[in-house]
């Protein structure tokens, strides 16, 4: 087990940001509900425990609440905005609303450098977003830091070692933050900053195999790197008893499907079941218009294809050898901005924004055992492991794509008609990004079919098509992101080739709305 730090999760959006920091200190972190036993957090014999931040008040019926036992653990604690209120509250302090709230950048001043804000200036730009604060300290506390709104804006009782931050430092807008929580993991904690890639890789692959025993287990596969890595993982794990299927649902983007026996088979010398299933998926989804049904029903019906797969190839095992095991597991590329957005088991206490069809979207009665080794994992942590793996840069650096495919990228009913007007526009979008040399720069790209119709004139002639819109991103993990600033001629040769060489589409749009307060996908 590597040094370790467990986050208790209180609700805020912020939460993955901290699991973020922690990593890029090469810091092992899981992140746990508020209200996760005792028993599971002393397994993982953490060497602290950072309480995160959250939308209640302390004194909000209902609110969540410290854990009981957590002074009785013994390892450093740290308690950021919420967490310190729940530590202030817990051990005699005294949390009210403030005069004023704060919500945005602020300075404050260090009071005491050792051993938090040793090394750093004695003012320091941070980033708050609170409307409560602790008004009276508990016994045994001093104040480290504080700023013209905030007697208290970070305090610590030595002794036990337990700290509190009324900022954020995992925020960029932090921009000492890093260190902060630097002083906190090796100086007040004891880390070592051994969890790298090869580390991750090592954990996956004992965690997966001690997981899998002697079963067999099947991956699904998208072509993306998550499930190519995770695939990947499986197949260290457990070799020949693992069948990777690739369903195609109909709703790629054009020309990949063709490519993925040739990426498992020649550069990845893995097994690879393809399933025709595209009239399936259509069908299932003629006339479905909202965006979370669509989801749904994807990763519902995916399931299905996956279980009947399973059971013809295990039948087809049958007659070669009567002892041969059914596929038990199933393996995919969830990633933690998956789980965070669909409100998954681990984020209760915070607000979904959508349904990712391999986290809210499966079915309940689902058949398999899910293998999810890139679970708490953000897409650059993915990307690095692909490359430890020894993946082509191409597969590692391959832009996101979600799993229920176009058909989120169409804007009302998935019709073949629409799939074929995006899939040219689409690859238009792409080939030209590419061509630009800007396919690093930039994290994600790609068209949108709208449900609009405008009015155009094409050949003198006047023309009521659909509009598209194209989107492209930049972003470090896909949890934020800003729009990028593409060369205006690259953009006039987007427009320019799809209203030129895709029939059906006379306008085209370009998003520049950034995330918050959009989402990259527009559904």
């Amino acid at each position: 087990m590597p040094d370790t730090i467990v986050i208790l999760d209180f609700g805020s959006q912020y939460t993955q940001l901290i699991a973020r920091r922690v990593r890029e200190l090469h810091v092992y972190c899981e992140l746990l509900p508020h209200d996760a036993p005792r028993e599971e957090i002393e397994r993982l014999k953490p060497r602290g425990i950072i309480l995160s931040g959250g939308p209640a008040s302390v004194y909000d019926e209902g609110a969540a609440v410290l854990p009981g036992f957590m002074f009785d653990l013994h390892v450093p604690l740290l308690g950021i905005c919420y967490g310190l209120h729940l530590l202030a509250q817990a051990l005699g302090g005294r949390v009210a609303r403030s005069e004023r709230q704060e919500y945005g950048p602020a300075v404050v001043q260090v009071d005491e450098a050792a051993p938090l804000f040793a090394g750093l200036p004695a003012s320091l730009p941070v980033w708050m977003s609170h409307g409560d604060q602790v008004t009276d300290l508990p016994q045994g506390f001093g104040v480290l830091a504080h700023s013209d709104t905030c007697a208290y804006a970070a305090v610590a009782d030595p002794a036990r070692k337990i700290y509190g931050l009324q900022f954020h430092p995992e925020v960029s807008h932090t921009p000492q933050g890093q260190e902060i929580l630097r002083h906190f993991l090796f100086d007040i904690c004891g880390c070592s900053g051994d969890w790298t890639p090869a580390a991750f890789i090592d954990s996956a692959v004992r965690t997966i195999r001690d997981q899998v025993g002697a079963a067999r287990g099947g991956a699904s596969h998208s072509r993306g790197v998550d499930s190519t890595v995770a695939a990947t993982l499986v197949g260290r794990a457990i070799g020949e008893r693992l069948v990777c299927v690739f369903v195609d649902h109909g709703l790629l983007r054009a020309g990949e499907a063709r490519s993925v026996a040739d990426l498992f088979h020649r550069q990845l010398g893995l097994e690879v079941v393809t399933v025709q299933a595209q009239d399936r998926f259509l069908g299932k989804l003629r006339g479905v218009v909202d965006p979370e049904a669509k989801r749904k029903i994807i990763g519902t019906e995916f399931v299905r294809v996956f279980e009947e797969t399973s059971r013809e190839l295990h039948e087809r095992a049958l007659t070669r050898s009567p002892d041969a095991a059914p596929i038990r597991f199933l393996a995919q590329g969830t990633l933690y901005p998956d789980v965070i957005e669909s409100r998954g088991r681990e984020r209760q206490a915070a607000a979904r924004i959508k349904t990712h069809h391999n986290v809210g979207g499966l079915p309940e009665d689902l058949e398999f055992e899910l293998i999810e080794p890139l679970r708490y994992l953000f897409k650059d942590e993915v990307r690095a492991v692909a490359l430890e793996l020894g993946l082509p840069e191409q597969v590692a650096f391959r832009q996101p794509f979600p799993g229920p495919g176009l058909a989120v990228r169409i804007l009302g009913p998935v019709t073949e008609q629409g799939l074929a007007i995006l899939q040219a526009a689409d690859a238009i979008v792409r080939e030209e990004i590419e061509a630009a040399g800007l396919a690093r720069d930039v994290w994600q790209y790609f068209a949108i079919l709208t449900p609009l119709k405008t009015v155009g004139v094409m050949g003198d002639g006047r023309t009521y098509d659909h509009v598209v819109a194209v989107r492209a991103v930049t972003s470090a993990d896909g949890m934020t992101a800003d729009w990028a600033r593409l060369p205006h001629p690259v953009l006039a040769r987007i427009s320019t080739r799809i209203v030129n060489e895709v029939r059906g589409v006379n306008r085209v749009v370009y998003d520049i709305t950034s995330k918050p307060p959009g989402t990259i996908e527009w559904e």
